[in-house]
C-alpha cells in the first residue's frame, strides 16, 4: 500500500508527487531533480534570448538589485521563474520585461523554444508548458535615467 499522494494544481500541469523532488529512475538507481534546479535552468535559458531585458516584476527586481550589491551577493538566476516539477514532467511560468521594439510574439516563441530545449536536454524531464507574462517594456531612455541617479552604497 502506498502512502504517496499526487495532486494537480491546474489543468495541464504535471502530476506532482508531494513526498519528494522529481525523480528519474533506472535499473541502477534513482535521480532526483529539485525545483530550484529547473528554475535556474529556465531562468538562464530565458535570459539568453535577445530582447529579454530582465526577469521578474518590479519588486522582485528591486530586491534582486539590492541582493547583488551586498558583498558576496549573487545573481538570482531563478528570479521571475516558478516551476512545478512532477515525476517526469515540468511546467514553467516566467515573468519578463521585453526590450522596446522587439515583437513580443516572436520573443515569446524564442523564449519558449530555448527554455524547453534547455530543461529537457539538461534534466530529461518533459516540459508540458512554458507560460510567459510580459509585465513591462524597457525603453532605451530608462538606461540614461538610471545612470544619472546616484546609487546609495550599502556598507
Amino acid at each position: 500500500m502506498s502512502d504517496v499522494t499526487t495532486s494537480t494544481t491546474r489543468p495541464g500541469a504535471p502530476e506532482r508527487n508531494s513526498a519528494k523532488p522529481a525523480g528519474l529512475g533506472s535499473d541502477h538507481g534513482a535521480t532526483t531533480i529539485a525545483d530550484t534546479v529547473v528554475s535556474k535552468i529556465a531562468g538562464i535559458a530565458a535570459r539568453d534570448i535577445s530582447g529579454v531585458h530582465a526577469l521578474g516584476g518590479g519588486a522582485a527586481r528591486a530586491v534582486g538589485a539590492l541582493r547583488e550589491r551586498i558583498p558576496g551577493g549573487r545573481v538570482n538566476h531563478s528570479q521571475g521563474v516558478s516551476v512545478e516539477v512532477g515525476e517526469r514532467q515540468a511546467a514553467v511560468d516566467i515573468e519578463l520585461i521585453a526590450e522596446y521594439g522587439v515583437p513580443i510574439t516572436d520573443l515569446a516563441s524564442a523564449v519558449r523554444r530555448n527554455v524547453i530545449a534547455s530543461v529537457e536536454r539538461m534534466t530529461g524531464l518533459e516540459v508540458t508548458e512554458v507560460n510567459l507574462a510580459v509585465s513591462d517594456v524597457h525603453l532605451p531612455e530608462e538606461d540614461d535615467e538610471d545612470a544619472e541617479t546616484p546609487v546609495a552604497r550599502v556598507q
